[in-house]
């Protein structure tokens, strides 16, 4: 025997899952503003003077959203059309994993921290707002790293083959006196040095370890360019293929007319 009717599951089920009545707006918007005070007393909870004197609330408080969070994804398990499609969904992960934290943190201390994932939920903003068009972008991005996933670790594998050299090389330039103590920590700084962030915790001394450190900075420039390249094609590639127009395999011009055999831009044959 079901334990609602389909006629209440139904009715739930939009008010739970859809926003396009005035119950299942007001439901996500109510959702939203408990995920957003959940985080912010997860958030006052790690500062140590709130935490010693406003603990027992803030304790109280937790335990009374995760609550509210646990019947929310009960509710959300029975009234779903699919319930295993649902459960192994990105959302519904994230909603498994929004309350779980405060249920282990009653056997491992510290783990109500990890709640800060809730903020995750937030993503659920989209369906409310009808933002389509960023949902949209967001697919093309995900189509454009996963298109071009094999380029970008052929380019990171060059990457550390780059500063393993570098940081070997650093390490006999400057060596222990200079803080290369060892390579890993040569290897440590060329990653510093080549993203261009430059904590200065270690700096070469000796006039060839700073003009090699200098190549090492001029050459992070060019590499920073090289995943926004290898992206940027394929996102127009991606392009192309949502408006329906063909896109050029060499150069990545889109918005050939379907009936062309060669790229209006480089003049490569395009495939039919």
């Amino acid at each position: 025997m079901a334990l609602i009717s389909e006629h209440t599951r139904k009715k739930w089920h939009d008010i739970i899952f859809e926003a396009d009545t005035i119950e299942g707006k007001a439901f996500d918007i109510a959702l939203m503003i408990l995920i957003m005070i959940s985080v912010l007393v997860v958030m006052l909870d790690s500062v140590n003077v709130l935490h010693e004197e406003h603990g027992p609330i803030l304790v109280g408080l937790e335990w009374g959203l995760t609550i509210l969070f646990t019947i929310e994804y009960i509710a959300r398990i029975i009234t779903s059309r699919d319930t295993r499609a649902y459960i192994f969904s990105y959302f519904g992960i994230i909603d498994l994993l929004a309350i779980l934290p405060t249920y282990i943190s009653l056997f491992i201390a510290g783990t109500q921290y990890l709640l800060i994932i809730r903020v995750l939920r937030l993503m659920r903003v989209f369906r409310i707002l009808k933002l389509i068009r960023f949902v949209g972008a967001s697919q093309s991005l995900a189509l454009s790293l996963n298109a071009s996933k094999y380029k970008i670790l052929v380019f990171l594998g060059a990457v550390l083959m780059i500063v393993t050299v570098m940081g070997s090389v650093m390490y006999l330039v400057e060596g222990p006196a200079n803080g290369f103590r060892n390579i890993p920590t040569s290897i440590y700084w060329a990653i510093v040095t080549l993203t261009t962030v430059g904590y200065g915790d270690i700096a070469p001394q000796t006039a060839l370890g700073q003009a090699i450190a200098s190549i090492i900075m001029i050459l992070g420039y060019g590499i920073i360019a090289v995943p926004t390249g290898i992206i940027t094609v394929e996102m127009t590639r991606q392009s192309g293929k949502t408006t329906g127009k063909k896109g050029c395999p060499h150069c990545g011009q889109s918005g050939q007319p379907d009936n062309a055999r060669f790229c209006h831009s480089c003049g490569t044959k395009l495939q039919a």
